[in-house]
């Protein structure tokens, strides 16, 4: 069977271990996870006050710190007013992607609040060497074009999933994962053992990644034993690195917003 690098081409399949829903600031409309607030208050301070200043009350027709926003009143709309901006005003469009959104958002509802304790957003320089390094994350995941593709490549990750998403992952796998990328136990029907990561299933097949990164296809209907796992290949680096080493993950993670190779 072909290399998997030469397949994802052909063939249209979810692509995510590091694995959690779609970027969203909050669980719930007014929840905020902490880590969410505080990347928010790193891109604010670095993109943000030279209109609004560090207070976010520089401009008094759009003072921030008073939590009224008149062209959004609710979070999607919030979002919205940050990517696209106001026409007629000095508010432009911006090419912030949906986890930045999503961390401004959290952040701007909780201005008055956020004292910059509880969870920092480490560097990202740091984060880079324990993950090519003490992590050892490059052993299954792709960055750019370089790494295997075992594990789903993780090149544009701060992206598509929050600060707050990158977190639980890091201290808990388990808790991130999806279930089209769970681990896979088959056994065809000549006894040969075959063993992945799931990247899709229908009532009929299911497709996987085998640990010798080569796409297999199986009919369910065929095989004698067909097994989903709930543990997850991936360490859990909270019991194994410390708060400013997953902060310097979490960093690093967050810069990665490059196009998929």
């Amino acid at each position: 069977m072909r290399r998997l690098t030469t397949l994802f081409t052909a063939v249209l399949l979810p692509a995510c271990l590091f694995s959690l829903p779609a970027a969203a600031a909050q669980q719930h409309e007014g929840q905020y996870d902490i880590a969410d607030i505080a990347y928010g208050a790193q891109l604010f301070s670095e993109r943000c006050v030279v209109c609004h200043g560090p207070n976010g009350d520089l401009m008094p027709q759009a003072n921030l710190r008073r939590g009224t926003f008149r062209n959004a009143s609710t979070d999607r709309d919030l979002q919205g007013v940050i990517r696209d901006g106001v026409p007629g005003t000095a508010m432009a469009a911006t090419g912030y992607a949906e986890a930045e959104l999503a961390a401004l958002v959290a952040y701007l509802r909780n201005i008055t609040s956020f004292d910059g304790t509880g969870v920092t957003i480490g560097d990202a320089a740091a984060g880079k060497d324990l993950f090519e390094g003490e992590g050892g994350c490059t052993q299954c995941h792709r960055v750019g074009g370089s790494g295997p593709a075992y594990a789903p490549p993780l090149t544009s990750i701060g992206r598509t999933r929050t600060a707050a998403a990158l977190r639980r992952v890091l201290q808990n796998p388990v808790s991130g994962m999806m279930p089209s990328n769970r681990p896979v136990h088959a056994v065809t029907a000549d006894g040969r053992v075959v063993e992945g990561r799931r990247l899709n299933e229908d009532t009929f097949s299911v497709q996987l990644v085998s640990k010798d990164e080569r796409l297999v296809s199986l009919d369910k209907r065929t095989l004698k034993e067909y097994r989903i796992g709930n543990e997850s290949a991936m360490p859990a680096y909270g019991d194994r690195f410390s708060e400013q080493q997953i902060a310097d993950l979490l960093g690093y993670l967050l810069s990665l917003k490059g196009a998929q190779p």
